[in-house]
């Protein structure tokens, strides 16, 4: 995707104080209601909610195998291939999570204002969608598939309470289900589905409550806040595989967990790095050097990749080519690269050793059949 336009500096730092404001609001909820939605695309749209008018039929196919502008189809692939390699590392990942664990619904839903400004027209179109929540994403194995969730679903009600529709509707379903989701074990949805109302009761899924987002810029790069991680896009062309792009999220995940970026003191900078990079057109001035990140120390580094190759083995994922990939990672995109990830992540040749280490210590606990706990 290409940048259309660059925003005047007053413009940046007015949307970017109004972005923090609004996505700090929303992740507070979502990370305890919809599982992997997160305020990633959403702009602030303050327009009043449009009459609903004809019904569109809703999509029973996940998003990306339909037809679609070639930009909005782009970021529709892209965020799924998110959500799908993440999920495991969430899921199967909350012992290690520990205070970042919280129990969610398994599945993720979205209106067309859930899209950049641009595409809102042709989400409508493409999609089918309205100013009603529709679910998006249902997570394998998790209770809302249990419960038989599908994609396509409207969103009518949870415990009675009526989905609000329009463009806060992400962030105002998410303030009616938190706390429904911290008091209860099983939640009382109400969908519509082929033009029927069908009630059904949700297990709630314990899970690492990290939201995932996608950076719209080419650097090859990752980012952790604390309670999000943002992937860019020049990372996602320089993956090779699920298996590597598991990686990446496994590690900035254990960054999350181990609570890196508040020791580094880097939260607020990676913060308003991750607001402005899940723009469509972002201000790419944010990202030039090293955009006032402090490079991790190597015992930071390490340990986020002791933790890292744990979650994805319990995950299921692969850990053998852990090493080549970082190896691979840190020759083509050396810590000369000021915005690229070995900037931030110097440590390449003392973190080898550790990850050696612990390929050999979750190999020996998987062969004798021990828990796969650091």
């Amino acid at each position: 995707m290409t940048t259309l336009h660059q925003p005047t500096a007053m413009h940046t730092r007015t949307y970017l104080r109004d972005t923090l404001k609004r996505c700090r609001l929303f992740s507070a909820y979502a990370a305890t209601a919809l599982l992997l939605a997160a305020c990633a695309t959403q702009q602030p749209i303050t327009a009043a909610p449009e009459a609903t008018g004809a019904a569109t039929a809703p999509f029973t196919a996940p998003l990306s195998t339909l037809p679609a502008p070639a930009p909005l189809r782009s970021i529709v692939v892209q965020q799924e291939r998110l959500y799908r390699v993440a999920a495991p590392l969430l899921t199967q990942n909350a012992q290690l999570c520990k205070a970042n664990a919280r129990n969610l619904l398994g599945f993720s839903a979205k209106n067309k204002y859930s899209f950049p400004e641009e595409f809102v027209a042709d989400a409508q179109k493409a999609y089918g969608l309205n100013e009603q929540l529709q679910v998006i994403q249902v997570l394998a194995g998790s209770g809302a598939q249990r419960a038989g969730i599908r994609p396509g679903d409207r969103l009518i009600s949870a415990s009675d309470k009526p989905f609000p529709l329009g463009p806060n509707a992400e962030r105002q379903a998410a303030a009616i289900l938190a706390p429904l989701v911290r008091n209860s074990s099983l939640i009382k949805l109400t969908v519509s589905r082929n033009d029927k109302n069908i009630p059904l009761s949700i297990p709630l899924t314990r899970a690492c409550a990290f939201a995932v987002e996608l950076g719209n810029t080419d650097n090859v790069n990752a980012y952790a806040d604390g309670q999000r991680v943002m992937i860019t896009r020049g990372m996602l062309d320089f993956v090779q595989s699920d298996e590597e792009l598991a990686l990446v999220l496994a590690r900035e995940f254990a960054h999350n967990a181990l609570a890196h970026p508040s020791k580094q003191k880097i939260s607020a900078t990676m913060s308003g790095i991750i607001d402005n990079l899940i723009r469509y057109n972002p201000s790419l001035d944010a990202i030039n050097g090293t955009a006032g990140i402090k490079a991790y120390p190597q015992n930071f580094d390490a340990a986020a990749d002791s933790l890292s190759l744990y979650m994805l083995a319990r995950a299921g994922y692969k850990i053998d080519d852990a090493a080549a990939f970082w190896q691979r990672l840190d020759q083509q995109i050396p810590a000369t690269v000021l915005n690229g990830y070995t900037a931030i992540h110097p440590a390449t040749a003392y973190r080898l050793a550790t990850i050696a280490r612990t390929i050999a210590e979750i190999k020996a606990k998987q062969a004798n059949k021990k828990p796969l706990l650091p």
